[in-house]
Formats: C-alpha cells, structure tokens, sequence
C-alpha cells in the first residue's frame, strides 16, 4: 500500500503527515517540484532580531480549523515556541483602513460602533437596521460586495469589505464568491430573508440542540483561558512547516525536492505519475495539494473535463511583499496594520506593523507591504523589478502613515499566482469536479489553498479532512 502527496506546502506537508499516522501505515512519497518544502510560507530572520516574514504571519485559534492547527502544534512539540497576541493586544483589537485619503480606525468598542467615525457617514450600527428593509435576492451564488451593498449600504461594501478581501485574498470584492467569506450570513437571508431575523431564529434553534461536549488539548484550553486572539512562533511561521518536514522524516516519509510531476494517468484502483525525470511512480492513491491549475493540466489528457473544470476552479493573483525595517519608531498607531480600500486607487493592498504584533528583541520598526494582488499587472506590469516595488512600497508607507525616515533595511519578494480566488460559482465548481471524482472512481483526493479556504487553518484542515476521506 502506497501513497503520494502532490506538493510540499503546508497542504502537501500535513496530508502526509496525517497519512503517516494512519494504520496500517503506508508507504509514502511527497514530491515537490523546488528546493524546499513550506511552499508560500518562508520567515527570514534578520540580524536586527526582527523575523521578516515573506508569506502567511499569523493563525487564528478561532473555529474548527484554528483548534485543529492548535492541535498539531501541540503534538509537534511547538508549544513552547509559540508568540500569543491576546484579545486586549492593540494588534488584535486595532485595525485601520485607508479611506477618504486618510487613515481611519473601525470601531471595537460598543460606544464606537454607535458613534459616527471618519470612515463612515453614519455610526456602523445603525447600517445594521439597513438588513431589516433590505429585499432578499433569490440567488444561488453573488459577489460579495453586491451582498453587503444590498443589505448593509454601498459604504460597507466599499470601506469595510472591498478592504477586507484585500487582506485576504487580495481579491477584488466585485469578483469574491459571498460564500467565500459571508456562507452562513449569505443563507441566513436565502433562508429568512434577513440576517437579524434569521440570526435570531437560528440561534434559538441551536440551544435547544444538545451537542457533543468537545475535548480540548492542554495547549487550546491555555490558548482559551489566556484569551489568545492569534499567534506565530519565535523565528516566524516556517517553524510549522519545519517541524512538518523534520517529523516526516522521522516517519521515513520520502521527501523527493526539486521533482515535478509532468502527468497523472489513472488504470481502476491505480494512479501512475510520469516525472521530470521521465521515472514513473504507482500509487494506490494520490493526495493533491497543488494548485487545481496545476493539476488540470496534470490529468487534462486523460480526463480532459475534470482537467477543464480544476483549471477554471480558481484563478490565482500575485503578490509583491516588501519587508522593511526603520531604526526609529515611526508609527502614530497601534494596531495590527492598514489594509487600502480598492477604490483609492494606491498601488498597495495594505501595511502589516510586524513590530506591533510581535516586538521581540527588537528596535524601532518593521512592517510588511502587501502590493498587488488582483491588481498587479495594472499597477506594474508583467515583470517589475525588486527595485522598482521597494520604491513605491516606501513611497506608499510615507504617504500613508505620514513619515519621513528611510528604512535601515528591506527585503523584497514576488510571490507569483500565489492565491487563489474564490470566485462567483466556486463551490458548484468544486463540487461538479468532486463528482467527476467519484463517478469515475478515480483514486485521488484533494486539500490545498485552491479548495476549501486560503487560510493555514484551513489549508490544514483541508488535508486531514482528505486523510480521513480514504483512511
């Protein structure tokens, strides 16, 4: 019995690891098409003490997803490494959106959220009331923004959620299944025709339902009692996919670095995979955690529908991040960072303030600017220069945050078609190639960021998830 993992990123590294912990344990090969394995989360730590992080930052504890990872942690023996950020952190309660041509801070508090602020016409709350006049829309699927306008008000969907997909995705909100981010509010009003009442009946619902009492390992039951918001670890976010590959080894998992797979041809319970060296490798099953492009083109010959369907899943959008580090401390607030709102035209998404969430050993300041995204080539063209990206990442951090000084250090990477986008009509999709999947009988299954959510947590979550699937 064999199997092999597509891919060596936090998706291909958790599949295998879930895969090794399986009985009976099976034979397993992960191949990786680069040098190194951890794919788009990479943390390079500077001489300063300060962690430029070049990918993903932060997890959340939130949710199914966030207590699994915390999981994993804990039986990786990372617990002791991990950096909390607690809900009273200025990093977990401030954030501020660029808007108006100024910067804007949204409100936390409940006096707040009843007072007008710079970014809106009006207190927040009261475009709550907007979702009790609001008509409902008979719609399998929307993009997100048309939802939030029609139940909350155009300036919701424009400086609050338009931004908001930035720093997720770096997505355009026009574009952004309400799935993708708003599932359960989205059928709240398929359901009840508004969120307020259907919010209000759902949950009645739920208390009268007895649920399982859900077991926590020591380290979420420290992550709850300490009020933990999000987290990293000392050295930065590659320690998980470190720890990973150090584990898979251990578990004499073969890692094969800087192999391609150039097909994937399926005979009944068997997959056969031609690789770059033209070698051949069968498995009785294939785990996929590249992207679903990737993989289209992998099966397009054999199986040209399913091959279709995974390269028009998601198309992905590349991201510049610019690391930079200023020896004085130039920020005039506290908060986890400043994402841009679409419509002011800058050529970034946002500005990560490193040194707020996690100072260290540090001084001065650090921060990461997000640039591009579903934008890129419109704000510098198929192939700009490291160069010219650090010019305007500083340029955008004068403008914006109001300062002077030049950075002492900086770092630059591109990250190439490195998110997906959950696109209008995603989960039909997903789901017309699920069945493809099972009606043909093919032995492969799925995880990854193309799938079921961009986040680690759910990248991971997505991994185990396909384990348990054919385990």
């Amino acid at each position: 019995m064999s199997k092999v993992v597509l891919g060596g990123g936090l998706g291909g590294l958790s599949a295998a690891y879930y895969l090794a912990k399986t009985a009976p344990k099976p034979a397993i090969t992960l191949l990786e098409s680069s040098a190194r394995t951890g794919g788009w989360v990479k943390s390079t730590p500077q001489q300063n003490g300060i962690v430029f992080e070049q990918g993903p930052r932060t997890l959340r504890i939130s949710g199914d997803a966030g207590l699994n990872t915390l999981q994993l942690v804990e039986d990786l023996n990372l617990g002791n490494k991990i950096l909390p950020i607690v809900s009273s952190h200025p990093a977990a309660k401030n954030r501020l959106i660029y808007a108006h041509g100024r910067l804007n801070s949204l409100p936390n508090t409940g006096i707040q959220f009843i007072t007008k602020s710079t970014l809106f016409s009006k207190p927040m709350g009261a475009y709550l009331f907007n979702d009790l006049f609001a008509k409902k829309k008979d719609v399998h699927d929307e993009p997100i923004y048309d939802f939030v306008e029609r139940r909350f008000g155009k300036e919701i969907a424009e400086n609050l959620i338009s931004p908001m997909i930035c720093g997720i995705c770096a997505g355009n909100a026009h574009e952004i299944s309400v799935k993708f981010l708003m599932r359960k509010m989205f059928e709240l009003e398929q359901g009840y025709g508004s969120l307020i009442v259907g919010a209000f009946k759902y949950f009645s619902a739920q208390r009268k339902v007895k649920k399982p009492k859900k077991v926590f390992g020591p380290l979420a039951v420290k992550a709850k009692q300490q009020k933990w918001s999000i987290y990293s670890f000392t050295g930065g976010c590659e320690t998980l996919p470190l720890a990973l590959s150090e584990n898979l080894l251990k578990n004499n998992v073969n890692i094969k670095l800087n192999t391609s797979c150039k097909s994937v041809t399926f005979d009944g319970k068997q997959a056969t995979l031609t690789l770059s060296d033209n070698k051949t490798i069968s498995t009785d099953h294939v785990i996929s955690a590249v992207p679903s492009a990737v993989l289209g083109a992998l099966v397009q010959n054999q199986h040209p529908d399913l091959g279709n369907l995974l390269t028009n899943l998601a198309k992905n959008v590349s991201v510049g991040v610019v690391n930079l580090h200023f020896k004085d401390n130039i920020l005039k607030d506290q908060a986890f960072g400043v994402l841009v709102a679409p419509k002011e035209n800058l050529p970034i998404l946002g500005i990560i303030f490193d040194s707020c969430c996690f100072s260290g050993k540090s001084s001065g300041t650090a921060l990461t600017v997000m640039m591009g995204g579903y934008w890129f080539e419109q704000h510098f063209g198929k192939n700009p220069t490291e160069q010219k990206l650090l010019e305007i990442a500083i340029s955008q951090v004068k403008h914006i945050l109001n300062v002077q000084s030049e950075p002492e250090t900086s770092k630059v990477n591109i990250l190439h078609q490195c998110l997906p986008q959950y696109i209008v009509g995603h989960d039909d999709t997903l789901q017309k190639i699920n069945d493809y999947i099972d009606t043909h009988n093919l032995p492969i299954s799925l995880c990854g960021a193309s799938y079921y959510g961009v986040g680690i947590n759910d990248v991971i979550m997505s991994a185990r998830n396909a384990v348990n699937k054919i385990a």
